[in-house]
This record gives structure tokens, C-alpha cells and sequence, in this order.
């Protein structure tokens, strides 16, 4: 579930949050950093669980207005195609997802209801909703392609629910997007003859743990190296937040030029850039093109860059 990408993302967040903190305990940022990785496959797990709690209220919502004294034709006997979804059926029989959750403790839509019920009601009102259940006919692609556009629509913007997440936990603040996108690439991957949903592990390959523990701890280690190798090229640098985030990206470029030697120079360039357009300013992936270029290849030439491998410079 976590590129390459997300790892460097979320090392640049613990790095920050170290400089800005106590810089005497290295550990507890590094513990940080491994709990906020986790953190993620839990919004994760939460958002994937939305699915099933709508699918709840749906059909507590339809038992109700069967139950009403002045109970309509329509409410004696609604469309319960959402109720039905063959999507839905899929991942609420997910036996792992139910075990991810209660051995995560992720309990919030049992202890926090109100947040997956405004929900239903603001699918049950949509236009998206009423034109879905207009008919009985029901295949696994319009049903996944429905869902799909729920997510897009109706629990991605939703405003109360990022508000929710953020007070529960502040790093699902900048996860919020990512799990986002990773919630519509899984759905899409879902097939109707699958027997069982295999839902992705946190780690994509088995050393990407390993990968953030070791950038996170030798870009600090090895702070002043870095600074001092870029600072005469960064003549009018400031000293405010988004400065500081422009200089730990270059810092842990850096690092990855010298000390990870299986790692394209190109790569980690196109890397970098590519976080400080998501986090940094306007400006910021032109300056630190500018200085990574210039510096990959002073260092080329000085022998200061070992790469491992054929076309990794």
C-alpha cells in the first residue's frame, strides 16, 4: 500500500517534527515514524469499512419505513439494490478486514455512529443514489462502478468526516488523500469470481520499513554534511516552515545520493520533486531541481556517489 513515495513523504513529516521537537530522543521520532505508517493502513481499513456501515444504515433505514403507520407501497416493499450491492457483499464477507479491525481496535463507527450515519443520509438524498436504485437490475460492474463514484462523491469531499479524522488522529490529516486514491485502485482491482478479498499490506516489499528507519536516521546523523555541501548554493535561503521543508527534502536527497547506493540518482531527484509539489511551495520544485542537479553532479565528479549496478546514475 506504501510506495516508495508515501515512505519519503511520511520520513520528511518525522524529520520535521524531530527538528521542531526535542533533538535529544531519536528513538521516539523513529517509533513516531513507524506508528504513523501504521496509522495510515488503519484510515485505511476505517474508509474501506464505510462501504459496510452505509449498507447498515441502508437496511436499517428500510426496515423502519416498512414499520410506519401510513407505510407506503414503497415502503412496504423498497428497492433494496443498494442494500444488495454485490461490492459490498464482497468486502463485508472479508473475513481479514473484520480481524485488521477488532485486533487494530479500530471500533469508531460502532462508537462514533453519527459520523456513518449524516453519511447515509447524504447518499440516501443524492441525485447519484436515486438514479442507481431507479430499477431492480443489478451486475457486479454497476454495482462496483456505483460505489466507486460513492466514494468519489460523497465520502472523499465529505468536509465532516476529514474534520472528524483530524481530530482523531492529526497524521490522517495529509494521509486522508493518499488512502484516498488507494481505496479507488483497490476497488477497481476487485473482481466478482475472486473467492476472497486479499487486502494490501501496509509495505509493498519487505525492506520499505527498513528503507524509512535508515533515510530517517542517516539524513540526521549526517545533518551537517548536508548542509554544508548545499548551503553556498542557497545564498538568499529563509528561515520560515516552508524553507525548512525545502531544505529537508534537499537533506534527504542527499542522504540517498551517498548513502543508499541501490538508488538512481534520477529517481530520487524525480522523487523529491515530486513531494515538494504536494507539500512545499509553487517555487520550491524548481529551486530544488536546481540545487540537486547541480550538486548530484559535483558529487559524481568529486566520487562521493557509488551507485550499485548498471544506469543507476
Amino acid at each position: 500500500m506504501l510506495t516508495r513515495r508515501h515512505i519519503r513523504a511520511k520520513v520528511m513529516q518525522s524529520v520535521y517534527a524531530f527538528k521542531k521537537g526535542n533533538q535529544q530522543v531519536m528513538q521516539n521520532d523513529k517509533k513516531f515514524l513507524k506508528k504513523s505508517m501504521v496509522d495510515m493502513h488503519d484510515l485505511f481499513l476505517l474508509n474501506l469499512s464505510l462501504f459496510v456501515e452505509l449498507k447498515n444504515h441502508a437496511e436499517n433505514h428500510y426496515e423502519i419505513s416498512k414499520k410506519k403507520f401510513l407505510a407506503t407501497d414503497e415502503d412496504k416493499k423498497p428497492n433494496l439494490k443498494f442494500v444488495n450491492n454485490l461490492l459490498i457483499e464482497k468486502i463485508e464477507n472479508t473475513t481479514n478486514l473484520n480481524a485488521l479491525l477488532e485486533d487494530r481496535k479500530l471500533r469508531n463507527w460502532s462508537e462514533d455512529d453519527e459520523v456513518s450515519k449524516r453519511l447515509w443520509k447524504k447518499l440516501l438524498e443524492s441525485e447519484l443514489y436515486q438514479y442507481y436504485i431507479k430499477d431492480t437490475y443489478s451486475d457486479f460492474k454497476d454495482d462496483k462502478d456505483f460505489m466507486i463514484s460513492v466514494y468519489k462523491e460523497i465520502i472523499a469531499p465529505d468536509d465532516s468526516l476529514y474534520d472528524y479524522y483530524e481530530d482523531k488522529k492529526l497524521t490522517w490529516v495529509d494521509d486522508f488523500p493518499i488512502v484516498n486514491t488507494g481505496i479507488i485502485k483497490f476497488i477497481q482491482k476487485i473482481k466478482i469470481d475472486e473467492d476472497s478479498i486479499l487486502l494490501p499490506k501496509l509495505f509493498i516489499n519487505m525492506d520499505d520499513e527498513d528503507f524509512a528507519i535508515d533515510l530517517f536516521t542517516k539524513t540526521l546523523l549526517n545533518e551537517e554534511e548536508f548542509t554544508d555541501a548545499f548551503k553556498d548554493k542557497t545564498p538568499n535561503w529563509d528561515t520560515d516552515r516552508i524553507a525548512d521543508l525545502d531544505s529537508i527534502l534537499i537533506k534527504m536527497a542527499l542522504c540517498e545520493f551517498t548513502r543508499f547506493p541501490s538508488i538512481p540518482v534520477r529517481v530520487t531527484i524525480n522523487e523529491y520533486l515530486e513531494i515538494a509539489k504536494d507539500y512545499s511551495t509553487l517555487k520550491s520544485g524548481t529551486f530544488i531541481n536546481g540545487v540537486l542537479d547541480k550538486l548530484s553532479k559535483e558529487f559524481q565528479e568529486s566520487g562521493k556517489i557509488h551507485k550499485i549496478g548498471r544506469g543507476l546514475m
